[in-house]
C-alpha cells in the first residue's frame, strides 16, 4: 500500500513539474511583440514610440520616462494599441521631451519592462572649438581645428571666405574637422574658418590668420617632432575614429603606426589619410588599445613617438541569461545574469517591473539573484537589466512556486563549533515530523558582516546529522541554517546560528611608502591590511632597516593600540645613503613572513630650500592601470613641476615622466597584471629636485572572460603547407564544423620567420580552402596562419605552421674567376660565389684543359666543397696555354659555367753557350711568367691588332727600301768631298771629326761602297771584308729571346789613331741586337713583371728612351780610316 502511495506521489510530482515547465518555457503568459526604438526628432514634430505585447488578457500598458511613471496629458497620451504618442515635441529648460522611455505591460501573471528607447531632439549647431591664429615658417606645417556640439556635422574649410581647394596632397581635412597644411608656401597665408552643416542647420566659425615667416637660405636640418599626436579617444561601436599624427622635420619624417601590445593593426578597416593620420572606420571592440605614432627621419635612427589610447564603447550584451524555473515552497531559486560591454555594464534586477532590493531572503551578489525560503508571493516575472553609457538590454525569466502541504518540519537544535581558522563543525537533529521522508539536507552559510554577501550551499545525504564546513576565511563571523528535502518539497529553514573562525598569522604585510622630510630621516607609511589578509586583529608591526652596504639590521617593534598606527619616522640616518627597509606583522597567533626589502636614498645635505615630498596615494584602476594622486606638502619653495618614475619590483628604474605643476593626478597604463610596482614622485624647483615619495602598489589580476553561450567563430582547422617550388608554397585548411550556411572568406597571413621589419608580413584574401602563395624567397623558412570571416565577424588566427621553400639551382656563374701561376707546373684558381640572394652552394666544378685537349673535347674535372673558393691545378705541362672555367651546384641542380679564361704556363729554360742568352735570362723568365685572361672580346682585339701590325710592317719595309735607294746616290756625292780632307788630316783631326759626325769619316774606296747604317760589324783590309762569329750567331732566330739593347755588350775596338796604317782601312759598327717576339706582343708587356693586364706610362717611357738610344748608337758609329 505504501509503495502504491509513493508511486502516486511521484506521478503527481512529475505531472506538476511538466505542467509548470510547459507553461514557463512556452512563455505564453506575457511577452513583447514590438518594443520601442531610439528616435531623433526636430522641435515641433510629432513622435510615436511603439509598444505591443501578447499574453493572456487583460493586458495593461503603462509608460515610464527616465524610470518614473509617465503621466498622460494633452500632448502625451497612450494609444489603444499601447504605443506612446507625443505631439509638438519640446526641448527647453522648463519642459523637455528628451529622455529615456520604457513600456511596462502587466497581466495576472505579473509585469515586464521593455527595452529602453531614447528620444533625442536635434538642436542648433554650436561651435565649442574655434580655430586660433597660427604663425609658422616657410616650408613647415600648419594645423587648424574646430569642433561643434550636438548632432554630427560635416565640416568644410574656407580661405579668405572662399572654399579651400583640396586638389593638392599638401592639404588634408580630417573627418573630425582638423585641417593640415604641409610644406606651407606664401600663397597659404590668409584667414581660415570652418563651416559646419547638419540637415538644414549651417554655422560658421571665427576666422584665424595663418602667418608665414620667410626663411633665407635652405632650411636647417631638424630632428622629427610630432606637432599633434593621437589623443585618448572614446568612440561608440561602428563609429569612425581619427588618430591624428602631424610631424615636422627636415628632411620630412616618415610616419608609421603600431600598437603598444604588439598586436597587428586591422588592415581591413584602417587607412592612412594625409601624411600619417590613421583612420579606422566602423571600430570594433578589438580595436581598443594604445596606438603609437612614430615619426622617423629617413635613413637615420632619429625618431619621435606619441601615444594615444582608443577605447571602443560597446553596448551591453548578455552572455548568460536568467532561466525560468519551478521551485517548491521553502526552496531556493538562483538566477544568473552575466553581461559584457564597455564600460562594464551595471546589473539591475526587477520583479514584476519593480527594482529588487536585498532583504533577509533575497540576496544579490556577483550579478546573481538568490531567493531563499521561497513563499507563494515570490511567483513572478524576474528581469535582468544590463546598462552602460551605450545602451541597455533586458532579459526576462519567471519563477513558478509549487505548493505542497506534505512537507517535513525544519531540522532542530543546530549547533556550530569552531575547529580552526578555516573550518567550523555543524551538527543538528532530524525534523520532528516526516523525518523518515527526508532524502537530503542542504547546508546554507554566508558571512555575517556586510551586505549582499554570497550565500554558499552544501548538500549532504540523509545518513548523517553533522558536517564540517571548511575553506572559510580566518577571524570571520559566519551564519548557518539547514533545510531538509523530501521528494515533494523542502522543509522550512532551521533557526540560524552564528560562529566565528579562529585567527591566523597575517597572509602578508602592508605595502610601504617611503618619504624623506630631511637628509637624516625616512617616514615609513602604510595602509591597514584588509581582514582577508590580516586574518585576525593585528597586534604589532616589526620594522627592520639597514644600509645597502652594511649587513647589520636594526629592528623596531611597534605595538598596535588601534587602527591608526600606519606610519613611523626613522631618524638619525646618514644623508645621501641607500637604506633597505622591510616590515612584518603579527596577530595573537604569530608573526607573518617579512616583506621584501624596499630601498630608499636619503637626500643630500644642501643649504638650498627644495620642495618636500608630496603626499602620495596609489589606487589600482584595473589589472593594467594605476591612478596616482598626490597633494603637495606646505613649503616656501615654488614648485616648477613633478618627476614621476615607476618600475616593476626587481627591475631598474624606467624613464622619468615630467608633469606640469598644476597636475595632481596621473594614470599609468600598460602595466602587467598581478605585478608589484614601485612608484616614485618628487617635486622640483629652481633650486633643484625636492624630496622623493616612494610607494608600492600591486596590480590585480584580470577577470577571466565568462563562458559565452554562443562562442565566437572558430578558426580554420587542419592547416597544411607544402613547398611547390623555390618561390611558391601551397596552403590548404579545413572549414570549422558549424552549421551556418552563410558565405565565408579567409585571410592568410605569411612572412619569413623572425622578419627584420613588419613590412615583410603579407596577407592574401580568398574564398577557397586552398591558396598558392607565390613570390617567396628560395630556401627560406616561412610562417603561415589563417583566419575565417563571416558576417563582419572574424575568428582568431590559427596556430602558425612553418614551411621552407625549396632550393633554387644557381642561375649565374661564379664571379671574379682568376688563375695565377705559383710554380712551374702549378696554378691557383680563385673565384667568388654567384651573385644570387639566398643561394646555397654544395660544391663547385672546375674544368680545365690545354688548347690541344680542348680541341679534342677532353676536359679535366675538379670538384670543391661549397665553402671553398680556391683550387690548385697541378701537373701542368710547360709551354701550353690552359683554358679554365667554373660552375656552382647544389641539390637543385648545376649552374652555368663562367667565361673561359686562359692560363699560359712558362717553358722550361735550357742554358746554352751563348752569353747573351745567359745575361738576359731574368727578362725571359719575366716574359714567360706573364699571365693572360682571354675572353672572346680580347681575342677579337688581338686578331685586329695582329692585322694592323702586319700592315704596318709591310708599309715600313716599303719605306725602307725606297729610302735606301735615295741614300746610295747621296753617299756617292759625299765621298768625293770627304776624301781630300781625309788625306790631309792628322790623327787628332780625324778623331775630332769622328765625334762630331760619324757619317763623314767613312773612307773612299776605289771599287767598293760600304753603307755605314747596315747594322753590322765589318772590317775591310786589302784582303777584303771580314765577317765576325758574333755576326753569324746573330743571324739565328730565337723565338723566346727577349734581350734588351746594352752598351755593355759592344765589341772592343781599337783606337782609330793607333790603327792607322798606310793603305789600310778599318771600319767598326755598333752591334745591333734584334728581338723576335710572339705575335701581337708589345714591349710594355715584356718588361712587366708577370702582370700582362696592367699598363704603365713609366715602362712606355723607358721603352721609348731605349729606342732613342738605339737610334743614336746607330748614327754615332766611330770609324777609323787608314790611308
Amino acid at each position: 500500500m505504501g509503495s502504491v502511495k509513493w508511486k502516486t506521489h511521484q506521478q503527481l510530482l512529475i505531472f506538476l513539474w511538466v505542467l509548470s515547465f510547459s507553461g514557463v518555457f512556452g512563455f505564453s503568459e506575457l511577452s513583447f511583440t514590438i518594443q520601442p526604438k531610439d528616435v531623433t526628432a526636430s522641435r515641433g514634430e510629432d513622435v510615436i514610440l511603439d509598444c505591443q505585447a501578447q499574453g493572456e488578457s487583460p493586458i495593461a500598458v503603462r509608460w515610464r520616462k527616465n524610470g518614473i511613471q509617465l503621466q498622460e496629458s494633452g500632448r502625451v497620451r497612450v494609444l489603444s494599441n499601447g504605443s506612446l504618442y507625443i505631439s509638438d515635441v519640446r526641448s527647453s529648460t522648463e519642459q523637455s521631451d528628451e529622455g529615456f522611455y520604457q513600456c511596462l505591460v502587466q497581466n495576472k501573471y505579473g509585469a515586464i519592462l521593455s527595452q529602453r528607447s531614447s528620444l533625442t531632439i536635434s538642436n542648433v549647431l554650436l561651435f565649442v572649438t574655434h580655430p586660433v591664429p597660427v604663425e609658422v615658417t616657410l616650408g613647415s606645417v600648419a594645423r587648424f581645428s574646430c569642433a561643434v556640439s550636438g548632432s554630427p556635422a560635416v565640416i568644410r574649410w574656407e580661405l579668405n571666405q572662399r572654399s579651400l581647394p583640396l586638389d593638392s596632397d599638401r592639404i588634408t581635412v580630417l573627418p573630425n574637422g582638423v585641417l593640415h597644411i604641409r610644406d606651407v608656401t606664401m600663397r597659404d597665408a590668409g584667414n581660415y574658418r570652418c563651416l559646419a552643416t547638419y540637415m538644414a542647420s549651417r554655422v560658421k566659425s571665427r576666422e584665424a590668420e595663418l602667418s608665414i615667416i620667410p626663411v633665407s637660405g635652405p632650411r636647417p636640418l631638424m630632428k622629427p617632432h610630432i606637432i599633434a599626436g593621437p589623443q585618448n579617444i572614446s568612440a561608440g561601436l561602428h563609429q569612425s575614429v581619427v588618430l591624428e599624427c602631424l610631424a615636422e622635420g627636415n628632411p620630412r619624417p616618415l610616419v608609421s603606426w603600431s600598437r603598444a601590445d604588439s598586436k597587428p593593426i586591422d588592415v581591413f578597416g584602417a587607412r592612412v589619410l594625409g601624411n600619417g593620420n590613421l583612420i579606422i572606420t566602423a571600430v570594433k571592440a578589438q580595436h581598443s588599445g594604445t596606438y603609437l605614432c612614430r615619426a622617423t627621419t629617413p635613413g637615420t635612427r632619429n625618431y619621435s613617438i606619441a601615444a594615444g589610447n582608443l577605447t571602443v564603447l560597446v553596448p551591453p550584451s548578455l552572455v548568460e541569461k536568467p532561466e525560468s524555473q519551478t521551485r517548491p515552497r521553502a526552496g531556493t531559486a538562483r538566477f544568473s545574469c552575466q553581461a559584457e560591454g564597455t564600460p562594464a555594464p551595471c546589473i539591475t534586477w526587477f520583479k514584476n517591473g519593480q527594482v529588487i532590493h536585498s532583504n533577509g531572503r533575497t540576496k544579490m551578489y556577483n550579478s546573481k539573484l538568490v531567493i531563499t525560503q521561497i513563499i507563494p508571493e515570490d511567483d513572478a516575472f524576474y528581469q535582468c537589466q544590463a546598462e552602460n553609457s551605450q545602451g541597455l538590454v533586458v532579459s526576462t525569466s519567471r519563477l513558478i512556486v509549487v505548493l505542497s502541504e506534505d512537507r517535513p518540519s525544519a531540522p532542530r537544535n543546530v549547533h556550530a563549533e569552531t575547529i580552526s581558522s578555516s573550518a567550523i563543525l555543524l551538527a543538528w537533529e532530524r525534523p520532528q515530523y516526516n523525518a523518515d521522508k527526508v532524502i537530503a539536507y542542504s547546508i546554507h552559510y554566508m558571512k555575517s558582516e556586510g551586505l549582499n554577501n554570497e550565500e554558499y550551499q552544501a548538500v549532504i545525504g540523509n545518513d548523517t546529522t553533522s558536517h564540517i564546513v571548511d575553506d572559510l576565511e580566518p577571524a570571520r563571523n559566519y551564519t548557518f541554517y539547514i533545510v531538509a528535502y523530501m521528494p515533494m518539497g523542502a522543509s522550512r529553514m532551521s533557526e540560524q546560528v552564528m560562529q566565528h573562525t579562529l585567527e591566523d598569522v597575517p597572509l602578508r604585510t602592508p605595502e610601504l611608502s617611503l618619504t624623506s622630510r630631511s637628509p637624516t630621516d625616512i617616514l615609513v607609511s602604510w595602509q591597514p591590511l584588509p581582514p582577508k589578509l590580516s586574518r585576525g586583529r593585528l597586534s604589532a608591526y616589526r620594522l627592520s632597516y639597514r644600509t645597502a652596504t652594511d649587513e647589520q639590521v636594526t629592528s623596531v617593534e611597534l605595538p598596535v593600540p588601534g587602527e591608526n598606527c600606519t606610519q613611523y619616522l626613522l631618524q638619525g640616518l646618514q644623508p645621501d645613503t641607500i637604506y633597505l627597509i622591510r616590515m612584518s606583522a603579527s596577530t595573537r597567533v604569530g608573526w607573518s613572513q617579512p616583506s621584501a626589502w624596499n630601498s630608499h636614498r636619503t637626500p643630500k645635505t644642501s643649504s638650498a630650500t627644495v620642495p618636500p615630498a608630496p603626499n602620495l596615494e596609489l589606487e589600482p584602476l584595473n589589472c593594467t592601470s594605476v591612478i596616482i594622486r598626490w597633494h603637495p606638502a606646505p613649503s616656501d619653495a615654488v614648485v616648477q613641476g613633478y618627476k614621476l618614475c615607476f618600475h616593476p619590483d626587481g627591475q631598474s628604474e624606467d624613464s622619468i615622466v615630467q608633469l606640469p605643476p598644476q597636475d595632481h593626478q596621473h594614470t599609468i597604463t600598460g602595466l602587467n597584471p598581478r605585478v608589484k610596482y614601485h612608484v616614485k614622485l618628487l617635486a622640483f624647483s629652481a633650486n633643484g629636485d625636492g624630496y622623493q615619495a616612494h610607494q608600492t602598489v600591486n596590480t590585480p589580476g584580470c577577470p577571466s572572460a565568462p563562458n559565452r553561450r554562443l562562442a565566437a567563430l572558430p578558426p580554420p582547422d587542419h592547416i597544411h603547407a607544402k613547398a611547390n617550388s623555390s618561390s611558391a608554397v601551397s596552403l590548404s585548411w579545413g572549414r570549422p564544423a558549424f552549421s551556418s550556411g552563410k558565405a565565408v572568406s579567409y585571410s592568410v597571413r605569411y612572412g619569413p620567420v623572425s622578419p627584420s621589419d613588419a613590412t615583410a608580413v603579407r596577407y592574401v584574401q580568398t574564398s577557397e580552402q586552398t591558396v598558392m602563395v607565390a613570390g617567396l624567397r628560395p630556401n627560406t623558412r616561412y610562417e603561415f596562419s589563417v583566419r575565417l570571416h563571416m558576417d563582419q565577424m572574424s575568428s582568431p588566427w590559427t596556430a602558425s605552421v612553418y614551411q621552407r621553400t625549396l632550393l633554387e639551382a644557381p642561375s649565374s656563374p661564379p664571379l671574379s674567376v682568376r688563375a695565377t701561376l705559383i710554380e712551374d707546373d702549378t696554378a691557383l684558381v680563385s673565384w667568388k660565389q654567384p651573385d644570387q640572394p639566398d643561394l646555397s652552394v654544395t660544391h663547385y666544378t672546375i674544368l680545365y684543359a690545354s688548347q690541344s685537349a680542348w680541341i679534342a673535347g677532353e676536359w679535366q674535372v675538379l670538384q670543391r666543397e661549397g665553402t671553398n673558393t680556391m683550387a690548385l691545378l697541378e701537373k701542368l705541362e710547360s709551354g701550353n696555354v690552359y683554358l679554365v672555367k667554373i660552375s656552382a651546384s647544389n641539390q637543385a641542380g648545376d649552374g652555368p659555367f663562367s667565361s673561359t679564361i686562359e692560363l699560359l704556363v712558362r717553358a722550361k729554360i735550357h742554358q746554352g753557350k751563348n752569353p747573351r742568352h745567359a745575361d738576359n735570362h731574368a727578362e725571359k723568365t719575366a716574359f714567360i711568367d706573364s699571365l693572360y685572361h682571354i675572353d672572346q672580346k680580347s681575342m677579337t682585339g688581338i686578331i685586329v691588332g695582329v692585322c694592323i701590325a702586319l700592315s704596318c710592317i709591310i708599309l715600313c719595309i716599303f719605306i725602307l727600301l725606297t729610302k735606301s735607294e735615295t741614300q746610295k746616290s747621296a753617299s756617292s756625292k759625299m765621298i768625293g768631298q770627304v776624301r781630300n780632307e781625309v788625306m790631309h788630316s792628322g790623327a787628332s783631326s780625324a778623331n775630332q771629326q769622328q765625334a762630331e759626325n760619324a757619317n763623314i769619316l767613312i773612307p773612299m774606296m776605289r771599287t767598293h761602297f760600304i753603307d755605314a747604317k747596315g747594322g753590322t760589324n765589318l772590317i775591310i783590309n786589302h784582303a777584303g771584308p771580314i765577317t765576325s762569329d758574333a755576326q753569324n750567331k746573330r743571324n739565328k732566330w730565337s723565338v723566346f729571346s727577349n734581350t734588351q739593347k746594352s752598351s755593355g755588350n759592344k765589341s772592343k775596338i781599337e783606337d782609330p789613331a793607333c790603327l792607322y796604317e798606310v793603305g789600310k782601312t778599318v771600319l767598326h759598327y755598333e752591334d745591333e741586337q734584334i728581338l723576335y717576339r710572339p705575335l701581337g706582343e708589345s714591349e710594355s708587356s715584356q718588361t712587366s713583371a708577370g702582370d700582362s693586364g696592367n699598363f704603365s706610362h713609366d715602362e712606355t717611357d723607358r721603352t721609348s728612351d731605349r729606342s732613342d738610344d738605339s737610334e743614336r748608337n746607330r748614327q754615332e758609329v766611330p770609324v777609323c780610316v787608314c790611308a
